[in-house]
């Protein structure tokens, strides 16, 4: 389970790096972009919808009961 942790963690990096919020929708279709494993992306698919900061986004993913 760690790696998936690690791989969001360097996807959000890339993600938001000219960014300061995104929604969860502009997450998911960057999960699908960057080509994310299967794991990973069922993670960012159960986001909430709403806005996320980098450090919001990655407490919400490593909350997500799945």
């Amino acid at each position: 389970m760690t790696d998936v942790f690690a791989e969001l963690d360097e996807f959000l990096d890339t993600a938001f790096e000219a960014q300061e919020r995104m929604s969860a929708g502009d997450l998911q279709r960057r999960a699908i972009a960057a080509d994310l494993p299967a794991e990973a992306l069922t993670r960012i698919d159960a986001l909430p919808e709403g806005e996320y900061a980098q450090d919001e986004a990655a407490e919400a993913l490593r909350a997500l009961e799945i």
